[in-house]
């Protein structure tokens, strides 16, 4: 259990602005031999809800974005906001990404995405990308 609770917290903290890569831990703990859904399941749940936090600072932080501490600068919350006008909800399904996706879950906060809507999209993009790590892993395991 403390395996797949690492994993859980390490899988939250990369769905932060936390410098953390859950992939990792992921595949690690695939390659000692733990169950796989129990991993994907474990991760996807995690970095979901790390994404949660994201979304909860964009909905009741925003004023504070002056302050040096603020994780965003005005231009790149600019350029995420311009992004979330553009192509709308329908971007968290992409809150997966290394690049920009937590950006997506902090703007969906600040655009007042409604919070059942955000979670049902982050998670389906997260999910997804735990499925694919874990069917690419696999498969190198079977082509080796």
């Amino acid at each position: 259990m403390d395996a797949y609770l690492g994993l859980f917290f390490s899988a939250f903290l990369a769905a932060t602005l936390v410098p953390a890569y859950s992939e990792f831990v992921f595949a690690g703990l695939l390659a000692a031999g733990h169950d796989p859904w129990m991993l994907w399941a474990w991760a996807s749940v995690g970095n979901t809800l790390g994404s949660v936090v994201n979304w909860l600072m964009g909905r009741y932080l925003l004023h504070f974005q002056d302050k040096k501490w603020f994780p965003f600068k005005s231009d790149g919350l600019g350029l995420a906001q311009r992004w979330f006008g553009k192509y709308g909800v329908w971007s968290l399904l992409l809150a997966w990404a290394p690049v920009g996706g937590d950006a997506l879950t902090f703007i969906a906060g600040v655009m007042r995405v409604r919070f059942w809507l955000f979670l049902l999209l982050t998670a389906i993009g997260k999910a997804g990308r735990y499925a694919i790590l874990l069917g690419l892993l696999q498969g190198m395991n079977l082509a080796l």
